[in-house]
């Protein structure tokens, strides 16, 4: 990215005095949709809005649909950083899938976390079940539910798989790396070297996508710190992203050969 606006027209010239369009802008539209995504215990209802769970590809396909026109829409900002993936990106995305799946076999979440707020003290304050509805993934099986149509299963199936090896990889690791980390360590955000950390960097990038991903607490610590060694160490934001890349996209075989669709 250049340290300053340099002179160009248009909308190029627009995402150089605002870098933190090209950051910001596809993750917002991102959650914005997810959101409204129905789960099996809930109906969508973000906006007054409900949703049945039976519409759940609709909602997603959407969501893909919007989040990649945002990316085209800053695809110029993206270029400030050169398009190049070490191996090491591609070992750190082999090596993540494995931790990411074996730590979520520990369930730790529902086994430690669950019972603290399935209490009294809890109840009072309104916090009874909230773990729970904040912990729920989408868990949509395409052959249980689209078993009559079997070309509309796997169809979505390969939308699925573009916004979990594709798009999710490319805009949270844009947002988190490319901008919320380096914008807790400098009032210039933008001039922050990518790659240089500080402990309050460290500490939020860990803590962030953790929040992100309470169903999975303890394989996110793991995971993202895993990349975060790996920002620090290439100094090369989509070698984040090719990791990201690596680790989604086996995870979701992991899930569809062996039915544990609650990890997606």
């Amino acid at each position: 990215m250049p340290d300053s606006p340099i002179e160009t027209r248009g909308w190029t010239a627009l995402l150089e005095k605002n870098p933190w369009v090209v950051f910001l802008l596809p993750f917002i539209v991102f959650m914005v949709v997810t959101s409204l995504e129905p789960t099996p215990d809930r109906s969508g209802g973000a906006f007054g809005l409900v949703i049945p769970y039976d519409y759940y590809p609709w909602v997603y396909a959407a969501k893909i649909v919007l989040t990649l026109l945002a990316v085209g829409l800053v695809w110029p900002g993206y270029r400030w950083f050169p398009l190049r993936v070490s191996p090491l990106a591609v070992i750190v995305g082999v090596v993540g899938v494995v931790f990411w799946i074996g730590l979520c076999k520990l369930e730790f979440e529902a086994n430690v976390l669950g019972p603290l707020f399935d209490n009294r003290p809890a109840q009072w304050l309104g916090l009874d079940g909230m773990f729970k509805a904040t912990s729920t993934r989408s868990a949509y099986n395409p052959f249980e539910h689209l078993a009559a149509r079997p070309a509309a299963a796997w169809g979505f199936l390969a939308v699925r798989f573009v916004g979990l090896a594709l798009v999710v990889p490319v805009i949270e690791e844009f947002f988190l790396r490319g901008f919320l980390m380096r914008f807790v360590m400098a009032r210039d955000w933008w001039k922050v070297p990518f790659g240089q950390v500080t402990a309050t960097a460290v500490v939020v990038g860990t803590l962030f996508p953790m929040l992100m991903h309470p169903a999975e607490l303890l394989a996110a610590a793991v995971w993202f710190s895993m990349v975060t060694w790996l920002m620090a160490r290439t100094r090369n934001l989509w070698d984040c992203v090719a990791a990201h890349m690596v680790t989604n996209f086996l995870l979701g075989v992991y899930v569809v050969t062996s039915g544990n669709w609650h990890l997606m």
